[in-house]
């Protein structure tokens, strides 16, 4: 018994195959319009795709390309090809501005590039390119049911981009580059005002003038402690109440202030 509905049903399947195969070589648009419908709402969006990729030109202009186009760029979202996914959304919107499903694809446009953005150490266009389409949606959906995941998405991807240039001037620091390291923490406190790496850029920033001044030829040690000293001023304005970082800051000024004072005596003396 349990062969022969084996047997059916692998006979089933591959005339079910035989005539998918038959519909991809046949010329009957309609019927390839049809069967996509019906794969597209069974999830079967492989097959789907292949029958949509040979009609979608020809239903341009026709009543059946709205919903044939927005079918076809959420099959490559589905299909988890984000490139496609992000690019046909966007086409769509284009294409049908007053649709009724224009929001859903303006969001999943934006989503599309948010599933591209890289991890932090590899190049951001993409990220940005993400936070840019994020950012248009919210824009022009204020009331979106969508708005707060939008905004959610726009905040892990502005965090991503702080941390990709507190790295770029922490390894600076580590590489022992300090000049670099200071025009880069310098940059990163005007970029990023609300960073959650705010504090830490102000503390090593002093570091690294403070690293600068005792690595540099004598005549310049004193004026460089001094700017290391104005840094280490400046992150204690905004965070003297800090407790995390402490024993690296007191380390930090004893440091300096102990170098300071012995031009004090020289001069004293």
């Amino acid at each position: 018994m349990k062969t022969s509905l084996l047997l059916l049903f692998a006979a089933l399947l591959l005339s079910s195959c035989g005539e998918y195969q038959k519909l991809l070589r046949s010329d009957d648009i309609s019927a390839k319009y049809t069967t996509a419908v019906d794969l597209y709402k069974e999830k079967k969006y492989k097959k789907a795709l292949k029958l949509m990729e040979q009609i979608v030109p020809a239903y341009r202009g026709k009543p059946q390309a709205e919903p044939l186009m927005f079918r076809y760029a959420n099959t490559f979202y589905e299909l988890g090809d984000f490139y496609l996914s992000g690019y046909q959304f966007e086409r769509f919107e284009s294409a049908f501005p007053k649709s009724d499903s224009v929001e859903v694809a303006a969001f999943k446009s934006a989503k599309s590039y948010y599933e591209l953005s890289p991890r932090y150490s590899l190049d951001q266009e993409d990220t940005q390119k993400a936070m840019d389409r994020l950012q248009d949606y919210l824009n022009k959906y204020p009331d979106s049911p969508k708005r707060q995941e939008a905004n959610a998405l726009v905040l892990e991807l502005r965090r991503k981009l702080e941390k990709k240039d507190y790295e770029v001037a922490k390894q600076f620091l580590r590489i022992s580059d300090y000049k670099a390291a200071i025009e880069a923490y310098d940059n990163f406190v005007a970029d990023h005002p609300g960073s959650i790496f705010r504090k830490n850029a102000f503390l090593e920033r002093s570091e690294a003038a403070y690293l600068l001044a005792i690595n540099s030829v004598p005549y310049k040690v004193q004026g460089r402690l001094q700017t290391a000293k104005n840094f280490f001023e400046n992150y204690l304005k905004y965070y003297s109440e800090d407790t995390e970082l402490k024993k690296e800051a007191d380390k930090l000024i004893e440091n300096i202030d102990s170098r300071l004072s012995s031009y004090t005596e020289t001069a004293i003396n």
